[in-house]
């Protein structure tokens, strides 16, 4: 038989990668090199778009005397539809499941599959390491190794790995990883564990915190910046739960910025301090981006949800970053928690709001295998879907309506401020409405009544339908609206063709010509467009006319008409780090 072990991932999508079935391989490869001659342990990625035919062709192809998966809540069904196959084709392969999909209720999977070896409970670098013993030298039986489920029971709670001891999982000589991570969003953890309870998380389980040495955590860091990848994200669950071990690698990044890496933490905004802040200060921008969860400003809800959060203090701190002008901010709140109705939850929503992140992520409860929430569930009313990624449908304080008009609020949302395309029409919209969640809420039921299309790849058609909802709310407004809906767009991208809801430029050609002449000759505002002749100034840039100071950043200074149109040249050359929105300079033709 082939004395290969293949450790499978399936991911979400091609660009994400498994850093779990990676750290198992770089671990085995570290302290188990004297194996028997012809024994490996390989790696096989695939996403969950992928037939399923097609990834049991390949590994019927490959043979393994050992099928290992690493299972999560995106990938569970299709596992599910593999295990059901596998054994027809590959009726002498050992399959083995990992994983926090399957480390809860592991006995239960076992007599749904029997077809299965066993499951891996938690933590899996020492478990694989003896696994591999087990198969490869026969002498280390099953029930032997600690932090399994096999056919004979549960073997027993594993001591957690020392984190100092993981290999560096992309600086290894068993295998290329400039191929292999090339194109992909990288992952690294510089700890392992988490100090808070919050019910809904399975890190409140493994309540101890576990820093990797802090010397070994800049000189890894330091791979990612000499090879100047594009992202990295840190998976440490609150990131900043240890202050200064946050702080020495913030201060690390920042004296060693490359100018090309961006790194993702997830935070706990109210637990930063005035040192960290000062640091974060001058950052370059996109050296750095945050995820914040807030999850609800509900009290009570925060309370039953074991969240302990000083929401005064995290307002203060979010504000003090958006004035940095360096730092993306991604907030994020959860529907479907205990005591949080409705209008509870619109509550959250404008209380996040109004601290203006430059994304907002509007979630949903999703109850995960071993978490408290699980086990409080019928206590809560909570019902969720049977089916991965186990997504509440309603509560004692949420209808399933509820829970859909939600889902309508979560698209506009997604399409209208996370996209950072509409930054200066919204502020003036919002005018015409009470709250930011009643502006959302009203124009999901908009496109629902209209029959819009969410999917379409169009961005015009996006602007067309916020254009005709605006005006269905405050249609003497029409003229003031088209104008910053043109100046969001040319913000961001200096189209070919004009938009159709907006007029002709009428700019005089040969005022446009002379200027872009005197630019090539002689540049004002376009320096840095150095050896370009005026017809390529022309075609690089766009020069529009406003009657309204639709760039102002206050929403009340944008609507009254000025006495004189002004024209606005938009640099494409030179944008925002942060947001990318071109450069742009009033001018005179």
């Amino acid at each position: 038989m082939n004395q290969k072990v293949l450790l499978v991932g399936i991911n979400a999508k091609y660009i994400h990668s498994n850093p779990a079935i990676y750290s198992l391989k770089a671990y085995a490869d570290k302290y188990y090199p004297n194996r028997p001659n012809g024994c490996t342990v390989e790696i096989a990625e695939y996403t969950i778009n992928q037939p399923t035919n097609t990834i049991l062709a390949e590994l019927y192809r490959q043979k393994p005397q050992v099928a290992a998966f690493s299972c999560y809540i995106w990938n569970q069904n299709e596992i599910r539809d593999l295990l059901a196959e596998l054994p027809k084709i590959l009726p002498d392969t050992n399959l083995w499941l990992g994983g926090p999909e399957v480390s809860f209720h592991a006995g239960q999977l076992m007599q749904e599959f029997p077809q299965l070896t066993g499951i891996m409970i938690g933590e899996g670098e020492d478990t694989f390491l003896e696994l591999l013993k087990h198969y490869w030298e026969q002498r280390l039986p099953l029930s032997d190794i600690k932090g399994i489920v096999c056919k004979d029971g549960f073997t027993g709670e594993r001591t957690l790995v020392d984190i100092n001891r993981l290999p560096f999982i992309y600086n290894s000589e068993f295998y290329d990883t400039s191929v292999i991570f090339s194109n992909r969003i990288l992952y690294y953890e510089s700890q392992r564990g988490c100090p808070f309870r919050c019910a809904y998380c399975l890190s409140s389980i493994d309540k101890s915190v576990r820093l990797r040495d802090i010397d070994l955590v800049k000189s890894e860091l330091q791979y990612f910046l000499d090879n100047r990848v594009p992202q990295v994200k840190l998976i440490d669950r609150t990131f900043n739960c240890n202050a200064e071990h946050a702080l020495s690698i913030w201060r690390y990044l920042k004296e060693n910025d490359n100018g090309v890496t961006n790194f993702h933490f997830e935070i706990a905004a109210d637990l930063l301090n005035d040192a960290q802040l000062d640091v974060m200060r001058d950052m370059r921008p996109g050296l750095i981006q945050l995820e914040i969860g807030v999850q609800s400003t509900n009290k009570i809800t925060l309370d039953a949800i074991n969240r302990s959060m000083d929401i005064d203090r995290l307002k203060k701190t979010v504000a003090a970053i958006r004035s940095f002008h360096n730092i993306h901010q991604h907030l994020d709140l959860i529907a479907g928690l205990p005591y949080e109705d409705y209008n509870s939850f619109a509550n959250s929503f404008n209380d996040v709001y109004a601290m203006a992140p430059n994304q907002l992520q509007l979630g949903f409860l999703k109850v995960l295998k071993g978490s408290p929430m699980e086990q409080h569930a019928a206590e809560y009313g909570i019902v969720y879907n049977s089916q991965p990624p186990y997504e509440v449908l309603y509560t004692k304080w949420l209808t399933f309506g509820d829970i859909l008009k939600l889902k309508g609020i979560e698209e506009m949302v997604e399409l209208y401020y996370n996209s950072n395309q509409f930054t200066h029409i919204l502020p003036v919209l919002l005018q015409e409405f009470s709250t930011p969640f009643q502006m959302y809420e009203a124009l999901a039921d908009y496109y629902r009544a209209n029959g819009y299309c969410i999917s379409t790849p169009s961005r015009t058609y996006r602007y067309q339908v916020l254009l005709d909802f605006a005006c269905s709310v405050a249609s003497d407004k029409r003229e003031l609206f088209i104008e910053l809906l043109t100046f969001d767009l040319y913000l961001r991208e200096n189209l070919k063709s004009r938009p159709d809801f907006s007029p002709e430029n009428a700019i005089d050609k040969e005022k446009l010509r002379s200027f872009f002449e005197r630019e090539a000759q002689n540049p004002q505002y376009l320096k840095h467009y150095e050896g370009c002749k005026s017809v390529q100034l022309l075609r690089m840039t766009h020069i529009e006319r406003f009657s309204y100071p639709v760039w102002h950043e206050n929403p009340l200074d944008c609507t009254v008409r000025q006495e004189a149109s002004v024209y606005l040249l938009f640099d494409y050359k030179n944008r925002n780090a942060l947001t990318h929105d071109a450069a742009f300079y009033e001018i005179t033709l």
